[in-house]
C-alpha cells in the first residue's frame, strides 16, 4: 500500500468548491439563454472589462492583427500547427466506413459523418493559450467539419495577436474575442448574432469546464476538461531537480492542479518537497504553482513498479510522466491516463504546445473511461443496412419470433409483413393486439 508522504486538499472542501461553481454558471447560462447578445455582453463587460462594437472580427481585423506577429512566431505555428495536423491526418485515415455482406443478401455499413458545426473555445485569461488554437480548430477542419467557430477571451485588453493569428492559420471560420461562460453559452445557446453550433470542445477554466457539463445534451462536448493535472512516475534514477520541473511546470496552470509524485524511491520523495521550494523561488509563476502544490501537490511512497502501475491508474490523470527505466514497461501496463510522456528526453510541455498529439485531454479521473480530444471526436459514426428480398425472408422469420417474446406485437408486424410481401407466408394477421 502507498505511504503518502504529502496530501492535499480534503475532498469535501474540492466539492464545496465545486458547488458554488455550479450555482454561478447555472445562472449565467440562463441569462443568455433569455436575453442572448445583450447578456454576453454585461458579463463580458463584468469579468473581462470588455464591451467591443462588435465581437466578432472583420477579416480586415484579423488581417491587421496577424500583422502585428513577428515573422519567426507565425513560423514557430505554422511549424506546430503542421506537427498537429500530421497526426490528425494520421488518425483519419485509420478511420475507414465499413460495408460488409453478414449473410446472403444482408449488407451492413458504418459511415463516419463530420458534425455540421463546432465551436471552439481557447483559453487566454491568465495565458495567452495559443496551442489550444491548433489542437480544437486544426483537428475539426482535419476531421471535415464545415463551419468552426472558434472564441477567446482579451488578453490584457485586447485580443492576443499570436492567439488570434493561431486561430486563422489553423482555419476557423469565425473567430469572436469573447472568453468565459459567456462564450461558451453564446455558442452553444445561440444568440441574435452567433447561429449555435451542434458540439463544444476546448478547455478553460473551472467555469467553463462546468458550463460544458450543464450545456451537454444541448450539444456535444469533447470531454469534461478541468484543472490540469500531471503525475510523475519515477524510480531511483530520476532527477530530482527534473522531477520538480516537470510538477511544477503544469501546477503553474492554475491553484486548483494536481500534481503529483509517485515513486518507488524513498530518497527521491524526501527531497522534492526542499527542491519545489527552491525553485519557487525563482518560478515567475510561482504564485500560482506554489498554491497549486501547497494545495493540490502529493507525493505517494510505493514498494516496486508494480504497485507504483496499481497507484498512477487509481490517480487516473491527465498527463502522466515516466521518469524511470524502461519507460516501456509501463506504457505496456497503465491503463488509465490521458496522455502519457516516457523518459526524462520527452515532458509534458512538448504535448501541451508542438509535438502533435492532442493536449485536450480527460481530469478528475475521467481517464478511466475515455481518451482526449482527437479526429474522431469530430466524427459521427452512423450504420446503415439493407436486405435484399430473400434475405429479409431470413431475417424476418428470426425477428418475427424475438419479437414475439418481448410481446412487442407492433414490431413483429413490421417483419410479419415483409415475410407475407416477400416470403408468402400467411403470418401475422392473427397476432395479439
Amino acid at each position: 500500500m502507498a505511504q503518502v508522504i504529502k496530501q492535499g486538499i480534503s475532498a469535501a472542501a474540492a466539492e464545496e468548491a465545486d458547488r458554488k461553481v455550479r450555482q454561478a454558471v447555472e445562472s449565467m447560462l440562463a441569462e443568455v439563454a433569455a436575453r442572448g447578445d445583450a447578456a454576453v455582453r454585461e458579463l463580458s463587460r463584468k469579468f473581462d472589462r470588455w464591451s467591443p462594437a462588435s465581437f466578432r472580427l472583420r477579416h480586415d481585423e484579423i488581417a491587421a492583427i496577424v500583422s502585428k506577429v513577428p515573422a519567426g512566431t507565425l513560423d514557430d505555428i505554422r511549424f506546430a500547427q503542421q506537427q498537429i495536423r500530421g497526426f490528425a491526418q494520421a488518425q483519419r485515415e485509420a478511420l475507414r466506413d465499413v460495408e460488409v455482406e453478414t449473410l446472403p443478401g444482408v449488407i451492413l455499413g458504418h459511415r463516419n459523418i463530420p458534425v455540421g458545426s463546432v465551436g471552439c473555445y481557447v483559453p487566454g485569461g491568465r495565458y495567452p493559450m495559443v496551442a489550444s488554437a491548433h489542437m480544437s480548430i486544426v483537428t475539426a477542419k482535419v476531421a471535415g467539419v464545415p463551419r468552426v467557430i472558434a472564441c477567446t477571451p482579451p488578453n490584457e485588453g485586447e485580443p492576443h495577436p499570436a492567439t488570434i493569428a493561431a486561430m486563422h492559420l489553423a482555419g476557423a471560420d469565425e473567430i469572436h474575442v469573447m472568453g468565459g461562460v459567456q462564450a461558451v453559452a453564446a455558442m452553444a445557446l445561440g444568440t441574435e448574432t452567433i447561429a449555435p453550433v451542434d458540439m463544444l470542445v476546448g478547455p478553460g477554466n473551472a467555469y467553463v469546464a462546468e458550463a460544458k457539463r450543464q450545456l451537454f445534451g444541448r450539444v456535444g462536448i469533447d470531454l469534461l476538461a478541468g484543472p490540469t493535472e500531471v503525475l510523475v512516475v519515477a524510480d531511483e534514477t530520476a532527477d530530482v531537480a527534473m522531477v520538480a520541473v516537470d510538477l511544477l511546470g503544469q501546477a503553474e496552470h492554475g491553484p486548483t492542479s494536481p500534481a503529483i509524485l509517485v515513486t518507488t524511491s524513498r530518497a527521491l520523495a524526501e527531497a522534492l518537497p526542499a527542491e519545489i521550494e527552491r525553485q519557487l523561488k525563482v518560478l515567475p509563476t510561482a504564485d500560482v504553482a506554489g498554491e497549486a502544490w501547497r494545495d493540490y501537490g502529493r507525493i505517494l511512497l510505493v514498494a516496486n513498479r508494480e504497485e507504483a502501475v496499481v497507484e498512477a491508474d487509481r490517480c487516473a490523470v491527465e498527463h502522466v510522466e515516466i521518469l524511470a527505466r524502461e519507460p516501456r514497461w509501463f506504457l505496456e501496463r497503465m491503463r488509465n491516463y490521458g496522455a502519457m510522456f516516457l523518459g526524462p528526453e520527452t515532458n509534458v510541455a512538448y504535448g501541451d504546445k508542438v509535438i502533435g498529439t492532442n493536449h485536450t485531454l480527460p481530469t478528475k479521473g475521467a481517464a478511466r473511461y475515455t481518451g482526449g480530444l482527437w479526429v474522431g471526436k469530430f466524427l459521427k459514426t452512423v450504420t446503415y443496412q439493407q436486405c435484399t428480398p430473400e434475405a429479409s425472408v431470413v431475417i424476418g422469420d428470426y425477428c418475427s419470433r424475438l419479437c414475439a417474446i418481448e410481446r412487442f406485437w407492433g414490431h413483429k408486424e413490421q417483419a410479419d409483413l415483409r415475410l407475407r410481401m416477400y416470403g408468402g407466408r400467411d403470418i401475422g394477421l392473427d397476432s395479439p393486439k
